[in-house]
C-alpha cells in the first residue's frame, strides 16, 4: 500500500476531494496532489513542509490531533481548518485522513469548503437583513403606537390625598362623557364600571402608599350606569408633590383593543398617525423633539424631515416668540397637563403661505410609563390671525394682476367670478400639498366634505380624463 500511496493521493485528488497529502511517520508531506480547485501555494511548495504548517496558527492543533488520532487508530474523523491563501486571505478545508498499512504513510484528503462557506454567509447576512428590518417595523409601529396614545390616550392628573381628579385632557373627556372642566373635583375611579371601581381606587391608594407605578385592567362604566363591553388598561403614576406639599398622581387611561398586535391594527395606527390634521409631538423633559408626525412637520420650515428635526428644542422649531412652548413645558413638567393652551408660533412656511405670525393650540401631557420621562404634545393650527395678512404667492397675484388688466374690456362681475375661480383652484391645490394628497384630510381643512372636493376637483381639472379622484384614502 506504501508503494501505491502517490498514485492514490492522485486519484482521490481528482475524483473524491480537492486535495490529497502522503504523509510520513513524522508528519511531513512528501506528495501532494491537487484537484481543480486551486487550494494553498504550488504543490512543490508543500513537500518537505510539515503538515502543520501548511495551515493558519489558529488551526495547527486540530492538524496535531488528525496526526495523533491517525497513528492510534489508523483512521482519523474530519477537521475543519484553514489554510492560508493569496493575499493574507484563508482558505477553508475539511482534512480526513488514514493510514496506508501497519506501518505505512498517511494519506490526507481535504475538500475547499468556500461554497459552503459562501452559503453560509449569504444565509447569515440575509438573516441579519431579516433581523433589522424586523427592528425597523418594531420601531416604526412603536413610534406611530405612541404617538398614537399622545392623541387618544386620556390623561388625568390626580390628589393623592383625596383621589379626586385635579384636570383631564380632553380625551379624558370624550372617553368619559364629560366636559374637562366639569370632571374636576369628581373621584378618579367615577368613570369605571362599579364592578371594577374597587380595584381602580386600591390601585391608586398603592401607588399613593409604594411612590411606584401600577398598572391594571378594568371596564369602563356604561350611559346610565350600565356595564360597558371596553376594556381600558389603567395606570397611576406618582409624579411630585406641589408645592404646597400635596402629592399627585398621573392617571392613563388607554382602551384596550383585541386587534393591537394584528397587522391591521398597525396600519390603522400608521393610518392616523400620517394623516391626521393635528401636530403629534413627543419631546424630553426639556422639550427636545424625540418623535413627531407629517402634521408637525408641516408646521416646521420648508424641507423640515425626521431627521433634521429630532433633537431640537420645540420652540425653536416652531417659533415661540412669547416664550409660551418653553412655559408650557415646564408647566406640564410641574402640573402633569395642560389643556388646550393657545400658543403663538412664528416663522410657518407652507405652499400657500408667506412667512408670518399663527397661533396653535395646544395639549400636552407627561408621559411617565417608563424610565425616561417625556412629554406629548398635540397642536391643533386656529384660524389666521386677521391682524397679520397673509401674503399670496406669485402665481396667484399674478393671475389677479394680469385680471386688472382686463379692467374696461370685461366687466366687474364676469372678473369676479375668474378670480373666484383662481382663488379656489389655488387653495384647493395648497390643501392637497400641504396634506400630501390626502383628500379626506384636505377636506376638513378646506371646511368641505370630500364628496365636494371630489367634484371641485374635476371642475377645476386637477383630476386627469379617466382618473378617480383622490377620495379613498
Amino acid at each position: 500500500m506504501a508503494g501505491l500511496a502517490p498514485e492514490l493521493a492522485n486519484t482521490f485528488a481528482s475524483i473524491a476531494s480537492d486535495i490529497a497529502l502522503v504523509i510520513d511517520a513524522a508528519g511531513v508531506i512528501r506528495n501532494v496532489a491537487l484537484g481543480d480547485a486551486g487550494i494553498g501555494r504550488r504543490a512543490d511548495q508543500w513537500i518537505g513542509c510539515h503538515f502543520t504548517d501548511t495551515v493558519t496558527q489558529d488551526t495547527r492543533s486540530k492538524i496535531e490531533q488528525l496526526l495523533q488520532e491517525v497513528q492510534r487508530t489508523g483512521v482519523s474523523r474530519r477537521r475543519e481548518v484553514n489554510v492560508p491563501g493569496v493575499g493574507g486571505t484563508s482558505i477553508p478545508v475539511a482534512f480526513a485522513a488514514i493510514r496506508l498499512g501497519a506501518d505505512g504513510p498517511v494519506l490526507a484528503v481535504g475538500r475547499d469548503l468556500r461554497a459552503i462557506a459562501a452559503i453560509q454567509q449569504r444565509f447569515l447576512d440575509a438573516q441579519q437583513e431579516l433581523e433589522r428590518d424586523y427592528w425597523r417595523q418594531r420601531q416604526t409601529e412603536a413610534r406611530y403606537r405612541l404617538l398614537f396614545q399622545v392623541a387618544t390616550d386620556a390623561v388625568l392628573v390626580v390628589d393623592a390625598a383625596t383621589l379626586t381628579i385635579i384636570e383631564a385632557n380632553r380625551a379624558a373627556a370624550e372617553l368619559f362623557g364629560s366636559a374637562p372642566a366639569q370632571m374636576a373635583g369628581q373621584q378618579a375611579a367615577a368613570g369605571i364600571d362599579a364592578g371594577s371601581r374597587p380595584a381602580v381606587e386600591e390601585l391608586l391608594s398603592a401607588a399613593r402608599a409604594s411612590g411606584k407605578p401600577a398598572e391594571i385592567r378594568a371596564r369602563l362604566a356604561g350611559p346610565g350606569g350600565t356595564t360597558s363591553l371596553a376594556l381600558v388598561d389603567v395606570s397611576a403614576t406618582p409624579f411630585r408633590a406641589t408645592a404646597d406639599g400635596t402629592s399627585q398622581l398621573l392617571l392613563l387611561v388607554r382602551v384596550r383593543s383585541t386587534e393591537r398586535r394584528g397587522s391591521d391594527a398597525a396600519r390603522r395606527l400608521a393610518d392616523f398617525v400620517e394623516h391626521t390634521p393635528d401636530a403629534v409631538v413627543i419631546t424630553d423633559s426639556h422639550g427636545r423633539l424625540q418623535s413627531a408626525n407629517p402634521a408637525f412637520l408641516a408646521l416646521c420650515a420648508a424641507g423640515a424631515t425626521d431627521s433634521t428635526v429630532k433633537g431640537r428644542n420645540l420652540g425653536d422649531l416652531l417659533g415661540d416668540p412669547g416664550h409660551r412652548l418653553a412655559a408650557l413645558v415646564a408647566e406640564v413638567r410641574r402640573n402633569g397637563i395642560a389643556s388646550q393652551v393657545r400658543a403663538p408660533i412664528g416663522g410657518l412656511r407652507g405652499p400657500w403661505m408667506g412667512v408670518r405670525t399663527d397661533e396653535v393650540e395646544v395639549s400636552a401631557a407627561l408621559l411617565a410609563e417608563g424610565d425616561q420621562e417625556c412629554i406629548g404634545f398635540i397642536l391643533r393650527r386656529q384660524s389666521p390671525r386677521s391682524d397679520l395678512p397673509l401674503q399670496p404667492v406669485d402665481g396667484l397675484a399674478m393671475a389677479i394682476e394680469n385680471l386688472a388688466a382686463q379692467l374696461g374690456r370685461v366687466s366687474l362681475p364676469e372678473l369676479m367670478q375668474e378670480a373666484t375661480h383662481l382663488a379656489e383652484r389655488h387653495l384647493i391645490r395648497s390643501a392637497l400639498e400641504r396634506s400630501r394628497g390626502h383628500a379626506a384630510t384636505a377636506a376638513e381643512w378646506l371646511g368641505i366634505t370630500p364628496e365636494s372636493l371630489s367634484l371641485r376637483l374635476m371642475r377645476h381639472g386637477l383630476v386627469a380624463d379617466g382618473e378617480t379622484p383622490p377620495l379613498l384614502n
